[in-house]
């Protein structure tokens, strides 16, 4: 079956990563994707050299991993943009660091602050309402507050 492969020189590996690339579209993961671009590479270079099948497979195994790290690297650095897009369906975490001021006086270590148009259960220190308070993190649905 190998020689069959081989017969076709570097089109047998274009087509398969032409193939691996279409199969992207039908189970994503940006994974086939790169092992597609590495197939497309090694049938340029079985092309442009005539390798036997043992050396294309080296040179593909070679391109599917630097592919592959080379994929990551790229994905990784969108997926770490600005804290603004950190957290985005995180809202209070977005909160953390902020300074509002107390809607309601804290009795018994709880009170209210107002964000935009949301009301937030806050826990902490005995404030009166008005006071300064800054969110040190989140536990659920309360954030917790020190005073500013």
């Amino acid at each position: 079956m190998l020689d069959w492969f081989a017969s076709f020189g570097g089109w047998a590996w274009i087509v398969l990563g032409l193939v691996l690339i279409a199969g992207e579209t039908l189970a994503p993961g940006v994974f086939l994707l790169w092992l597609g671009l590495a197939a497309l590479l090694t049938g340029a270079v079985v092309g442009l050299t005539g390798l036997v099948w043992q050396g294309a497979c080296l040179v593909f195994a070679a391109l599917a991993l630097a592919s592959v790290l080379l994929g990551r690297i790229v994905t990784r650095r969108k997926n770490e943009e600005p804290d603004a897009a950190q957290g985005l369906n995180d809202r209070g975490r977005q909160l953390v660091g902020r300074v509002f001021r107390l809607e309601t006086t804290m009795t018994g270590g709880e009170g209210r602050i107002r964000v935009g148009d949301s009301s937030w259960r806050v826990t902490g220190p005995e404030l009166l309402a008005g006071a300064e308070i800054r969110v040190v993190r989140v536990e659920g649905a309360t954030l917790v507050v020190e005073k500013a």
